[in-house]
C-alpha cells in the first residue's frame, strides 16, 4: 500500500473502478499537456501560455459530471474542460498556434473560442461577460422545457466585475438553471484576495441573491464531480441558479511571463501537498484501482496522443491572408429582399405605430423570438411600443429585465447560441454604454472569430430635440459605426421603420436599430399593413434635383425637407441613408457625380461623426466630379443641453441651412 501523504480527504463511496480510472485519465491528460506546453514555451515554439496547473480537478470534475449536450463556458485555466469534452488534441494545438485547423482560423488564440460541436463557449479577455451569456443559454433551455443545466466559470478576481452581479442577479430573478463556478485561487493576477474582496467565502454571496451558495475543496476531484453531478440532477428538475465556490491555488503565474515572485513561498509548499493529480493518483493506488504499471501505460498513451497531435499541428501551414474572405466572414450570409408591394392595404401610421406593428409581426412569424428590456412587459415600455404584448405573447417571450444592460445583452447572445432570436430594448440609447463590452466584443466579433452568429436586435430610442438633457438625448450611432461586425439601421419614415425592423429580425447578425424619439409621434405615412422587408444597404432618394446632393438620416432628413421647402429655388437630391452599416455608397456616388456638390449632415456632434467618413469617401471616389468642397454639418461638440433654446443652438438645423445656401451659391 502507498503511504504518501494525501492531505485531501477522498471518499470513494460507490464509485466503480471504471469511473475512477476515467476521472484519473481525464485529470492526467491536461496536466501532461500543460507540462508539454511549458516546455514548448521555453523552446520558443509557442508564444504564450496561461497555466491551470493545480486547478485541474475543477475543470475535469465539473465537465465529467455534465451531459455531453449541456453547455459549458470555461476560462483560460480550464484546459480540462476542452480535453474532457474529447476535442481532438491536434485541433487544440492548432488553435494555440493560430493555425487554420483550430477553431478560429488563426483569428484568435488559446481558449478564446467556442464550438457548437462540443457545446463549449469560450471566454473573451474581458472577464465577466461570459456569465450573462450563460444566462441566455440557460433561458433558452428553460423556455423549451429541456432539463439541462449550464455551467459557467469565473475566477475570484473576475467576480469583482459588474457582470458578475448583473448575471447572477438576473439568473436568480428568472430562476435560470445555471451553476456559477468560482475558482477561488487566491489571486487576481498579482492582487491577493484580501485586496479583491472582503467576504470570507463566495458561497456567502448566495444569501444576497436569494440563491444557494456552496463552497468545496476545488482540488478534490471526487468532491467536485459529486457536487456538480448532484446539483445538476437537482437543477434539471427544479431550475435555479447556484453559486459553487471551488477553493484552489494557482501553481504558476497569471501567465508564464508574469512569474510568481509576488506569492509567498510557503503557499507553494502547502498547496504542493494538495496537488489534485498526485493526491488522486495516490488515493487510487491505496484503493487498489491504480498500479505503477497502469500509471506508466496511461502516461505513455497520453504522451503519444500529445506527440501525434503536435506533429499534425506543427505540420499545418499558417492561414493564407485573403482579404475578401476576411471581410465576408464578418457576418453570417443572408439575402433579404425588398418585399414591399404597392398593391396592399395601407394605413396611416406614426413611426411608433410602425415599429410596434413590426414587432408584433416578427413575434408572430418567429416563435423563437424573445423580447427583453426594462419595463417592456405589463407597462408596455416607457414609449408604450410593447403595450399589450404580454397579453398577446406571454411573459416568457416579453420579459422585463433588471436594470443590467450588460447581462441582458449577454443573455441575448446566449439565446442566439442556443437557437433563439433576441431583441433587447435600451430604454434610452444613452444607457447602452453600460453594455458596450457585450456589443462590440461579443456580438460584433463572434461570427468572425469562431463562426457563431449573434441573432440579436438592439433597439435604440435615440436623439435630441425633446429637451431631455445630456443623458437621454445623445446620438451615439458613431460608436457602433466604427465597429466591424455590426449592422446599423436608422429609419426616418414609418414605412422604412417597419420594413427595416422586420428585415433586422430576418437577419441572423447583430443589428443596432435606432429610433428617433422626436419622430415617434410627429410624422405619419401610409404604410402597408402586410409583412414586408426592406434590405439593408439601400438608401432612399427622398427628393431629386440637379443643383446639389444632401446626404443625411434620421431627424436630419426632415430638417432637410423643411429647408428645401423654405428654399424652393434649390433643386437637390435628398438621400436618406436608412442604414449606416452597410452604407449605400453607390447611391451617394451616383448623385454626387450628377450634381457636383454635396453636403453631409448628421445630428451627432460634428467631430468624429459619420458625416466625416462619408465626406472622406466622396472626396476619394468622386473628386474629379466635384465643383465645390464637400461640406458637412453636425451638432456642437458639447454634451446635449436640456434647455430648449440651448438645445436648438446645439443642434445643426440652422447651421445646416446656412451651409446649404453657401454651397448652392458656390
Amino acid at each position: 500500500m502507498i503511504t504518501a501523504e494525501t492531505p485531501i480527504k477522498f471518499e470513494r463511496k460507490k464509485y466503480k473502478d471504471s469511473t475512477l480510472l476515467e476521472l484519473y485519465i481525464n485529470i492526467l491528460r491536461p496536466r501532461m499537456i500543460e507540462e508539454k506546453m511549458l516546455l514548448l514555451l521555453r523552446q520558443g515554439k509557442i508564444a504564450k501560455w496561461f497555466s491551470g496547473i493545480g486547478q485541474e480537478a475543477i475543470s475535469v470534475g465539473a465537465t465529467f459530471a455534465l451531459e455531453s449536450d449541456e453547455y459549458i463556458l470555461p476560462m483560460h485555466r480550464n484546459l480540462g474542460v476542452f480535453t474532457s469534452r474529447k476535442i481532438p488534441l491536434n485541433r487544440l494545438f492548432s488553435q494555440f498556434q493560430g493555425k487554420p485547423g483550430g477553431f478560429t482560423q488563426g483569428r484568435d488564440r488559446s481558449f478564446h473560442f467556442g464550438t457548437q460541436d462540443y457545446k463549449i463557449v469560450g471566454m473573451i479577455s474581458h472577464l465577466g461577460p461570459q456569465l450573462g451569456v450563460a444566462d441566455g443559454i440557460a433561458l433558452a433551455n428553460k423556455l423549451r422545457k429541456e432539463k439541462k443545466v449550464t455551467v459557467v466559470f469565473s475566477g475570484d478576481g473576475g467576480a469583482s466585475e459588474g457582470d458578475f452581479h448583473e448575471s447572477i442577479n438576473t439568473a436568480a430573478v428568472w430562476d435560470l438553471p445555471v451553476i456559477f463556478i468560482i475558482e477561488n485561487n487566491g489571486y487576481g493576477l498579482s492582487t491577493p484576495s484580501n485586496e479583491q474582496f472582503k467576504c470570507k467565502s463566495f458561497a456567502d454571496k448566495g444569501i444576497g441573491y436569494g440563491i444557494e451558495g456552496i463552497s468545496i475543496d476545488g482540488n478534490n476531484i471526487l468532491k467536485v464531480y459529486e457536487t456538480v453531478k448532484n446539483l445538476a440532477e437537482s437543477i434539471r428538475e427544479n431550475p435555479r441558479p447556484v453559486i459553487l465556490e471551488c477553493v484552489t491555488f494557482r501553481m504558476r503565474g497569471h501567465e508564464e511571463a508574469s512569474g510568481t515572485k509576488y506569492v509567498p513561498k510557503e503557499l507553494f509548499d502547502i498547496w504542493g501537498r494538495k496537488d489534485p493529480v498526485q493526491t488522486f493518483e495516490n488515493f487510487l493506488m491505496n484503493e487498489g484501482v491504480l498500479t505503477k504499471e497502469l500509471i506508466e501505460q496511461s502516461r505513455l498513451e497520453i504522451k503519444n496522443e500529445i506527440d501525434q497531435g503536435l506533429e499534425i499541428a506543427f505540420a499545418e501551414k499558417n492561414p493564407n491572408p485573403d482579404t475578401a474572405k476576411e471581410l465576408s466572414d464578418l457576418f453570417k450570409p443572408v439575402n433579404i429582399l425588398n418585399t414591399l408591394s404597392l398593391n396592399t392595404n395601407t394605413k396611416s401610421m406614426r413611426l411608433i405605430d410602425a415599429i410596434s406593428q413590426a414587432l408584433k409581426l416578427a413575434m408572430q412569424k418567429h416563435s423563437n423570438l424573445i423580447l427583453m428590456g426594462q419595463d417592456i412587459a405589463d407597462y408596455g415600455g416607457v414609449f408604450k411600443i410593447t403595450e399589450g404584448f404580454v397579453e398577446a405573447f406571454g411573459k416568457d417571450r416579453v420579459r422585463n429585465t433588471p436594470l443590467c444592460e450588460s447581462a441582458i445583452l449577454g443573455a441575448a447572445f446566449g439565446l442566439s447560441i442556443n437557437a433563439h432570436k433576441a431583441m433587447v430594448e435600451m430604454q434610452f440609447a444613452d444607457f447602452v454604454s453600460e453594455g458596450m463590452t457585450q456589443i462590440i466584443n461579443n456580438l460584433a466579433k463572434s461570427h468572425y472569430r469562431w463562426g457563431q452568429n449573434a441573432d440579436v436586435v438592439v433597439r435604440m430610442p435615440t436623439g435630441a430635440a425633446v429637451s431631455a438633457g445630456p443623458f437621454h438625448s445623445q446620438s451615439n450611432e458613431a460608436w457602433f459605426f466604427k465597429t466591424p461586425g455590426l449592422k446599423i439601421a436608422y429609419p426616418a419614415f414609418p414605412s422604412d421603420a417597419k420594413g427595416l425592423l422586420l428585415a433586422a429580425f430576418e437577419d441572423p447578425n447583430p443589428v443596432m436599430y435606432f429610433e428617433h424619439k422626436a419622430l415617434y409621434r410627429s410624422i405619419t405615412e401610409e404604410v402597408s399593413e402586410d409583412y414586408f422587408t426592406i434590405p439593408f444597404g439601400q438608401a432612399r432618394l427622398v427628393k431629386e434635383g440637379n443643383d446639389l446632393t444632401i446626404v443625411t438620416y434620421g431627424l436630419g432628413v426632415h430638417w432637410a425637407i423643411e429647408a428645401l421647402s423654405n428654399n424652393p429655388n434649390i433643386q437637390a437630391d435628398l438621400i436618406d441613408l436608412r442604414t449606416l452599416a452597410p452604407l449605400d455608397t453607390e447611391t451617394i456616388y451616383a448623385s454626387v457625380r450628377k450634381t457636383g456638390k454635396v453636403i453631409v449632415m448628421h445630428e451627432d456632434t460634428l467631430t468624429g461623426g459619420i458625416a466625416g467618413e462619408i465626406a472622406a469617401l466622396i472626396t476619394e471616389h468622386c473628386f474629379d466630379y466635384l465643383d465645390a468642397p464637400v461640406m458637412r454639418e453636425g451638432s456642437l461638440d458639447t454634451p446635449v443641453p436640456m434647455n430648449v433654446d440651448l438645445e436648438n443652438n446645439f443642434l445643426p438645423k440652422e447651421r445646416f441651412v446656412e451651409k446649404l445656401l453657401k454651397l448652392w451659391n458656390f
